[in-house]
């Protein structure tokens, strides 16, 4: 079964229910798991547990099937999108048009390669799917 991971702020923004409604269409349409992912900074020393993550979802967007809720801690969300998405072999990542934008720039800082579409492409087997006028 193919996997689908969105990364999403909690509490949900309203931009955030905009990636996970266009991650769970494209989770249906490919008959994927979903895995909807929460970053925790720990500069920011705040809890954000799996069940208050799938409680907000669930009270948006209904019970899902097939899906996954995981809560990783880190100092970079991008990093720690980029290492859910390896771990998990990820076939595709749905983000925000701000996080994508974020996400470049990271790359720029480490890689020759600015263009993570291609780089997540060619290393990871991994699709990006951005969501416009949406972030995490």
């Amino acid at each position: 079964m193919s996997l689908v991971v969105v990364p999403v702020r909690y509490p949900l923004s309203k931009r955030s229910k905009r990636t996970l409604e266009r991650a769970i269409e494209i989770a249906r349409e490919r008959e994927a798991a979903l895995t909807v992912l929460h970053v925790d900074l720990y500069q920011n020393g705040r809890k954000v547990t799996r069940v208050d993550l799938k409680t907000a979802v669930e009270r948006t967007f209904g019970h899902l099937e097939n899906a996954r809720y995981v809560v990783r801690t880190g100092f970079l969300v991008e990093e720690s999108i980029l290492d859910e998405v390896a771990a998990e072999e990820a076939d595709a990542v749905v983000i925000g048009s701000q996080q994508a934008s974020r996400l470049r720039r990271l790359f720029r800082r480490f890689t020759d390669n600015p263009n993570i579409d291609q780089y997540l492409r060619s290393h990871l087997d991994c699709e990006v799917i951005t969501v416009e006028g949406a972030r995490a």
